[in-house]
């Protein structure tokens, strides 16, 4: 009988700890304990990269990158009647 309650949510005594966890919720805890975790995943990246990787993010948005080829113009559009 008691698998019967679990499954239609019957159960007294998950609505009871279902009850005593909602009141236990903290959304300031939760805010802080989850940008804790947020600085400890960046320390972490921090710790995990070298020097080598961490310049060239640092510098991506100037780096060279060779001209387009080609452009606009095509080969055949000399040949192409004029609209």
């Amino acid at each position: 009988m008691g698998l019967l309650r679990r499954l239609f949510g019957r159960d007294d005594r998950n609505e009871v700890a279902d009850h005593a966890a909602a009141e236990r919720f903290d959304p300031a805890t939760a805010d802080e304990e989850e940008r804790a975790h947020e600085l400890e995943l960046a320390r972490f990246d921090q710790e995990r990269i070298d020097d080598l990787i961490r310049r060239q993010q640092r510098y991506a948005d100037r780096s060279w990158t060779p001209p387009a080829q080609g452009g606009e113009r095509r080969a055949d559009d000399a040949d192409a009647p004029e609209r």
